[in-house]
């Protein structure tokens, strides 16, 4: 078994990516988990761009995520919109500030000219073993998959490219079939 490589290798690179973070964050007064929560929120869909699905996504507390919520709203980089159906229902989005300082700082510079040393096949290989990893981590242990849209059984094509979420019974756009979504679940 692999398993002790694989580990050093993935907590190695967590750890750089997170320094890499660290270094792009401060220079806005931002911690590591404020990038982690507004990136999230830049990817995720409206079913999932609520303060209990960021701090499912992230595997934080409550408090926490609400300490980082309010610091992002603060900063300009994200702002709150409560659901016109569910007025219990808080929805962030990313502004435009919060936007650019992602096209920044995620994936880090450093980051990108690494993976552009790589040869198109070890990048396809990566992305193919990772996502394995990933899915067999997330089945073994029973967490959710925050997959995106397209990839869920949920999801059903109809014509004209269109979709149709199955489990909330409502039809969902080209672009938000490509976002992340809490309710994921791999196709059987």
């Amino acid at each position: 078994m692999k398993t002790d490589q694989i580990y050093d290798y993935i907590e190695r690179l967590g750890n750089l990516l997170r320094t890499d973070s660290r270094r792009g964050g401060a220079e806005h007064g931002l911690q590591p988990v404020q990038l982690e929560a507004l990136h999230y929120l830049s990817l995720c869909n409206r079913y999932s761009d609520t303060p209990m699905a960021t701090t499912e996504y992230l595997g934080q507390t409550k408090g926490t995520v609400s300490q980082t919520l309010k610091v992002l709203e603060k900063k300009g980089f994200l702002t709150k919109k409560i659901d016109d159906n569910d007025k219990r229902v808080v929805h962030l989005k990313v502004t435009k500030a919060g936007d650019k300082l992602l096209k920044m700082f995620i994936p880090s510079r450093q980051f990108k000219d690494a993976c552009q040393q790589l040869s198109e096949k070890s990048q396809t290989q990566i992305v193919a073993c990772l996502k394995e990893l990933l899915q067999t981590t997330q089945h073994t242990n029973g967490m959710k998959t925050f997959g995106v849209c397209h990839t869920c059984r949920y999801n059903q094509k109809k014509e004209n490219n269109h979709y149709f979420c199955n489990l909330t019974q409502e039809p969902l756009s080209s672009t938000e079939i490509q976002l992340i979504c809490r309710e994921h679940l791999n196709v059987a």
